[in-house]
């Protein structure tokens, strides 16, 4: 539940922070909301059908290779979210001032309305294409129901939404670097926990044999099935009995990701000292 509701609030903070810089920049703008809200819907259809495919896709495999369909899957989300990490901290603001600039063309009438939906659809369609392959992920690594990952989705869907309108109107001011920085933190751990659960399916599969001793045992201390372990599970990617090569790539990910990342950010000049 935790991981879908992290991931979902993440997503929708996004797309609604592009949401309120188009609506910002268009408030003079006759019947903006009617493009604005048509390529939101627009948007949400285009990840609805994906989800669609993507439930045949592993319909049709079930049972078939299923443990390697499954490591693909958590490995393809894995990189996804350092992927998403990486981006947003060296476009996040091109991409806003991008936004704002056609916002403008359209309150001056050099672009069509149209235009405004358009980017809100590619947006909206862009960060629910990412819901839908991240919450795939969280279902492959076998610690989410099908109950609790759409009762996250649906709290992360509605803390995101009821933050971006707060926000939107002013009436709630906070730092969305801060906001950034506190979620990509959790997402890094999420990416690296399906990382190294991917290694469970490929080592089930028999596709991966080295390094499959357990490390540790701490089943007696805290199984990772009991509720705080399940917590521990999502945000963290704690296992009670990992394998060495589960602990290695689970390293290896979270310190990448975490490196990757912070190498991407724009660097903030100095003030120089007199």
């Amino acid at each position: 539940m935790l991981g879908a509701l992290i991931i979902v609030f993440r997503e929708v903070i996004e797309a609604g922070l592009i949401v309120g810089i188009v609506l910002a920049v268009t408030r003079d703008v006759p019947r903006r909301g009617y493009y604005v809200a048509g390529g939101v819907a627009a948007g949400v259809l285009g990840a609805c059908l994906l989800a669609v495919f993507a439930g045949e896709l592993s319909n049709a495999l079930e049972g078939v290779g299923q443990e390697a369909f499954n490591a693909s899957v958590l490995i393809v989300a894995a990189c996804m979210l350092a992927w998403h990490n990486i981006w947003m901290a060296s476009h996040g603001r091109a991409m806003a001032s991008d936004l704002r600039g056609v916002g403008l063309e359209v309150a001056e009438g050099a672009k069509d309305l149209t235009a405004l939906a358009i980017v809100v659809a590619v947006a909206v369609l862009r960060e629910g294409s990412e819901v839908v392959l991240f919450l795939y992920g969280v279902a492959a690594s076998g610690k989410e129901t099908v109950v609790s990952m759409l009762a996250g989705g649906a709290g992360g869907l509605a803390l995101g939404a009821a933050l971006s309108a707060l926000m939107f109107h002013g009436l709630v001011k906070i730092p969305a670097k801060t906001l950034f920085g506190v979620t990509t933190g959790l997402i890094t751990f999420l990416a690296a926990g399906m990382a190294a659960q991917s290694v469970v399916y490929l080592q089930q599969a028999g596709l991966v044999n080295v390094w499959a001793r357990t490390v540790w045992n701490t089943a007696w201390l805290l199984p990772d099935d009991s509720i705080f372990g399940r917590v521990l599970h999502v945000l963290f990617g704690y296992v009670d009995q990992p394998s060495g090569m589960q602990l290695a790539v689970y390293l290896v990910a979270l310190s990448g990701i975490f490196l990757a990342t912070r190498a991407a950010a724009p660097k903030t000049p100095q003030a120089r000292t007199v």
